[in-house]
């Protein structure tokens, strides 16, 4: 039980849910990830194009995913926008074909 629960329920007290985060909540890094992920991009191709460690990728990955609250990539076409928005809200030019 986290710390502090346990005498918040004692006294009467409700735990609040936390606040579901939305792809607006995401950081510049992370909405290029989340979009070259949802394009079927993997991790060591989307450290290619960002100039960033296979490592870094995944680990800025995993903190879309839980700010999103899923577990895998096929659930980002389930939570986010088309692609052209969020590379768009990461400061992007998009060249629409």
């Amino acid at each position: 039980m986290p710390s502090g629960l346990g005498e918040l329920l004692a006294t009467g007290g409700k735990a609040r849910k936390q606040a579901v985060e939305t792809h607006e909540n995401l950081t510049a890094q992370e909405r290029q990830i989340a979009a070259l992920a949802y394009d079927g991009f993997t991790n060591p191709e989307i450290g290619t194009w960002l100039f960033l460690s296979t490592r870094t990728v995944g680990w800025h990955r995993r903190k879309v995913f839980t700010k999103l609250g899923i577990r895998s990539r096929a659930e980002l076409r389930h939570v986010l926008p088309s692609v052209a928005f969020l590379l768009l809200g990461a400061g992007l030019e998009v060249a629409l074909v």
